[in-house]
């Protein structure tokens, strides 16, 4: 059984948790989750880069001189990559970096991240996130209370634009619903904060 820490808004250490690791796969899968990863910043490439080839640059293809007797370097077209304003060798083209992975690998993966996360002691629960109105001060106060420095995922049970705003303008926070965590979004952060309806969607999806 894992223990994960439940504090509140002022840094008070209430209780512990006991999370059974069976529920996220009861080992981590690092290859399936660097697969996941890997697919997630590929599928996040624009594949947009592009050059032209000799062959789409305007021009004659005529031989500028002779091959022999000028006395200076055999040359081709004015169009070969070697002359300023020719075309690029191995020109790049638009194409899709994106990569798939089956719905259970991706689930099993997302397992695996939160796992490693929990074994690591870097996950803790709040026991309860009251944020009345949009200031970044209530969220800097709570990570400050909470002894957070560094990159932080804070997760809450769905979207609030009210938690959001709050938290916008603190550099290295993110703050994601508990249903759209995926592999990358729990490996980036050094530390991972659930509020308590949060951890609780999470561990009941994975009972049923």
């Amino acid at each position: 059984m894992l223990e994960i820490p439940v504090y509140d808004a002022t840094g008070k250490q209430l209780k512990s948790l006991q999370v059974d690791e069976t529920l996220f796969g009861k080992k981590v899968r690092r290859e399936l989750l660097r697969l996941a990863v890997l697919r997630i910043e590929n599928n996040r490439r624009v594949g947009t880069a592009a050059t032209k080839s000799r062959g789409m640059i305007e021009g004659s293809t005529k031989k500028l001189y002779r091959q022999k007797g000028t006395g200076r370097a055999r040359m081709g077209t004015r169009r070969t990559n070697l002359r300023r304003g020719g075309g690029v060798a191995f020109a790049k083209q638009p194409r899709s970096f994106r990569q798939d992975l089956p719905k259970r690998a991706r689930r099993a993966a997302l397992d695996s991240a939160l796992l490693s996360k929990m074994l690591d002691g870097s996950v803790i629960v709040l026991d309860k996130l009251t944020v009345t109105e949009p200031k970044t001060k209530q969220v800097a106060e709570l990570l400050k209370a909470l002894g957070i420095e560094g990159t932080c995922l804070l997760s809450i049970a769905e979207q609030n634009p009210t938690v959001w705003k709050s938290a916008r303008n603190i550099p290295r926070l993110r703050v994601r619903p508990v249903a759209e965590l995926n592999p990358w979004e729990v490996v980036w952060p050094r530390r991972l904060v659930f509020t308590m309806d949060a951890f609780d969607a999470l561990v009941k999806a994975r009972s049923n």
